[in-house]
């Protein structure tokens, strides 16, 4: 009977070939630590700002902001553009089929949303018609995601979709240039990869092979300590 890990890259579309010695994913996401009071208050704090944040047009037209999900100390950030229509009903970044999709990469190391992952967007409002990002949205919101990411001091991000990582590296190299290799974002010089969006991905499934890869790459990073 196949295990977890081997239904898990079965259903993102991997052969099942890969090394068997990184950890299988937990059955249920592990309890997030608690955190000492000034950091609890920290993340109170700016969840509250951004929720009542007014610096760009998109609080007219969003149902709620959407702030972020998962471990506060996590070593993983996955960052991805802005939140979609249901995402934006939720609250929640990465719901739906692309959620599930994410899900299902993020188990496929050894890793699940909640535990030890924290998932957040560069933008914390929805675009109308789920169009890009404008420079003066992502001007306005990117310090808010930087405070984030002070926070919990993530040891990899994942940088996920063109968009995303254009604004997050301050470049308009299309994807594939970006992939396959290192960068370093902000003030922390945190290790940052980019990989394709699981929407494109659902689009076209024949590139989660190069997403495995990605995911690959960020592990090693990972283990190396940031190197």
């Amino acid at each position: 009977m196949a295990s977890q890990r081997e239904q898990y890259l079965e259903a993102i579309g991997i052969d099942l070939w890969v090394p068997r010695q990184w950890p299988v994913a937990p059955a249920a996401p592990a309890a997030t630590p608690v955190l000492a009071a000034p950091a609890a208050a920290a993340w109170q704090a700016l969840r509250d700002e951004v929720g009542a944040c007014t610096k760009c047009a998109l609080h007219a037209t969003r149902t709620q902001a959407v702030f972020g999900v998962g471990d506060q100390q996590a070593e993983w950030l996955v960052i991805g553009e802005a939140p979609g229509a249901e995402e934006d009903r939720r609250g929640e970044p990465f719901v739906g089929r692309a959620g599930q999709l994410l899900d299902s990469m993020l188990r496929a190391i050894g890793l699940a949303r909640g535990a030890n992952v924290y998932i957040a967007n560069v933008l914390k409002s929805r675009p109308p018609a789920n169009r890009d990002p404008r420079p003066d949205e992502v001007t306005a919101c990117l310090p808010y995601l930087l405070r984030q990411v002070a926070l919990i001091r993530p040891k990899v991000i994942l940088a996920v979709g063109r968009i995303a990582a254009q604004n997050l590296l301050a470049t308009d190299a299309p994807l594939a240039r970006l992939r396959g290799r290192v960068h370093r974002f902000g003030e922390l010089d945190t290790p940052l990869v980019v990989t394709y969006h699981p929407a494109y991905l659902l689009r076209s499934p024949g590139e989660k092979r190069k997403a495995w890869e990605d995911l690959k790459l960020a592990r090693s990073v990972l283990a190396r300590g940031g190197a």
